[in-house]
């Protein structure tokens, strides 16, 4: 039955309702997500302490760090599950997703041991100083040392119940989390509560990843017979083709995560030179941006099963036709959302803090970083294809592209050109680029499709 329905899905429903049941729950899972790391940053930001701000934003590098563990195993192996389903390779979707699962629990055990055995060393590369070490290092004490495992395979389940086409129980594990911890905030940051600030918003965090992988494993007990997601450990093992076509994507997203850490990295320690306000207002910035990104990130995520499945089964018709609704509907959105960001930023920044040093930098930035917005869907999208059809290596390029050619470099000469407030233009014009590049490069692979597709149909006329 499960087989059924999900062939059913991928191949015969029509594509706009196809792409919205695997998208809206995923929409809805990442604006959950969204309200959860708001609603850190909202209820920190009540005490009216930039520097218990700033140690949210500083934590941040340490936090992106678990996406590469995520998209290692999460969108690797999801990947190789939803064109292993395309292909009938039954046993090959098993063997993926459990060594999906292990692999990511393995990871966040050792996350765990390597930060809490390295903690001062790390915390002075992120950017702390005097004044943020301590406030910072109890945040990550339960979001790391603690929460790291949890953190880590939260997102990873969510992936691999998604890859088989079943985005509302992937968004509906994912959002119990958020949910509590949205609930928990108030109680454990603010005086009328626990009274912990940053260090409340941790242990919210960590407890809100353990009742969401609880969800998870329940599911699949339930489930069991009915789902592809297998964590039996007789399952586990090192099949060279599976774990070459899962290391084939996870290793190019994970180091595309890794280089998201660097270039954080390299933003706090440029912004923290301006002092403990600078880095509250980019935080804050960076949050109320995270709301139109991750609303986008749902979407593209959420249809990518669709696109691996027809992919592999040689459908590029049903492939192109998927992406070219996804991209219609991403673009119309990220435009208006940034027409609406850049109106509002003095007072989108107002509803989290109400000092003004802080909102008069977080405005300017905000102003910026939104600009890139549209540009930054058609990168997410090239992505996102190269992921789901197993080519890892120009997910890569796209990365090293961001990070390392454009991003880093124009960072370096707009602080230096406009001081502070050129921090926040550096994705800008990494952006434009990079939109220009997806574009050649999507053309060129659907036409690469539509040649393999010819040469198939020529090869069974007799």
């Amino acid at each position: 039955m499960a087989e059924n329905n999900r062939t059913d899905l991928f191949e015969r429903t029509p594509i706009p309702r196809a792409v919205m049941t695997l998208a809206i729950p995923t929409i809805l899972s990442s604006l959950v997500m969204v309200l959860y790391h708001l609603a850190d940053t909202y209820f920190v930001g009540m005490l009216d302490d930039p520097i218990q701000n700033a140690a949210l934003t500083l934590s941040g590098p340490v936090l992106l760090a678990f996406n590469a563990v995520n998209n290692l195993f999460g969108v690797g192996s999801s990947s190789m599950m939803s064109r292993a389903l395309g292909s009938k390779d039954y046993d090959t979707v098993y063997r993926s997703s459990a060594f999906g699962f292990y692999g990511s629990l393995i990871c966040g055990i050792a996350f765990s041991l390597g930060y809490t055995l390295f903690r001062l060393p790390l915390l002075s590369m992120i950017g702390t100083d005097a004044t943020t070490l301590a406030a910072t290092g109890d945040y990550l004490f339960w979001t790391v040392t603690f929460g790291a495992a949890p953190a880590i395979l939260n997102v990873v389940l969510a992936y691999l119940v998604r890859s088989e086409g079943s985005s509302l129980h992937a968004s509906i594990g994912t959002m119990s989390g958020c949910f509590l911890n949205i609930l928990l905030d108030p109680v454990f940051i603010l005086p009328w509560g626990l009274n912990l600030g940053a260090a409340g918003a941790g242990l919210a965090t960590f407890l809100s990843n353990c009742v969401a992988c609880l969800y998870f494993f329940v599911l699949l007990f339930v489930r069991r017979g009915k789902t592809f997601v297998c964590v039996k450990p007789s399952m586990f093992g090192f099949r060279r083709g599976i774990v070459m076509g899962i290391f084939g994507v996870g290793i190019p997203a994970s180091i595309q995560n890794l280089l998201n850490v660097t270039s954080r990295t390299v933003m706090n320690n440029f912004t923290s030179s301006y002092g403990s306000d600078a880095v509250a207002a980019m935080g804050i910035a960076t949050t109320i941006c995270t709301v139109p990104v991750q609303i986008f990130f749902g979407l593209s995520q959420g249809v990518m099963p669709l696109v691996s499945y027809n992919y592999a089964s040689g459908n590029a018709k049903r492939m192109k036709a998927s992406l070219g609704f996804t991209a219609k509907i991403a673009g119309i959105f990220m435009f208006l959302t940034t027409v609406g960001l850049w109106a509002g930023s003095k007072e989108l920044t107002l509803l989290f803090i109400q000092n003004q040093a802080v909102v008069d930098y977080g405005s300017a930035f905000l102003r910026a970083l939104c600009l890139s917005q549209p540009f930054l869907c058609m990168d997410f999208i090239a992505v996102g294809v190269f992921q789901a059809c197993g080519m890892g290596g120009k997910s890569l390029v796209f990365a090293i592209l961001r990070k390392i050619v454009l991003e880093i470099p124009a960072l370096i000469l707009l602080d230096r050109l406009f001081q502070v407030y050129g921090l926040a233009y550096c994705q800008l014009v990494s952006e434009v680029i990079l939109a220009v590049a997806a574009v050649v490069m999507l053309l060129h692979l659907f036409k690469d499709l539509e040649k393999r597709e010819s040469r198939l149909a020529g090869a069974q006329k007799p």
